[in-house]
């Protein structure tokens, strides 16, 4: 993180919001926002939002995976597929 870029107050925001998003989307890094010397907010350009949403996603599914093998919720592999058989061959039929 460059200090001096990437940390700004939001009087300097204000006054320079273009060139801020002109940054934050040729940089694809964020940008801190200031209030009264304390961070307050991250600027992110929407590529980086939607590649850390997706991230996040993954993360959700991977911990509630690890939940269930904990609380023993768990099938063993051909048991999953007979079941899975079982309902592609339901909606062959309907």
């Amino acid at each position: 993180m460059n200090s001096e870029e990437d940390i700004r107050p939001i009087s300097y925001i204000k006054a320079n919001a273009a060139e801020i998003l002109t940054q934050v989307n040729a940089t694809h890094r964020p940008v801190y926002v200031t209030q009264n010397g304390e961070a307050r907010a991250v600027l992110l350009d929407t590529e980086s939002f939607e590649k850390m949403r997706q991230a996040l996603g993954l993360l959700k599914l991977l911990a509630q995976g690890e939940r269930d093998i904990v609380d023993g919720k768990v099938l063993p592999q051909e048991d999953l597929f007979a079941v899975m058989d079982r309902g592609l061959d339901h909606e062959d039929h309907d």
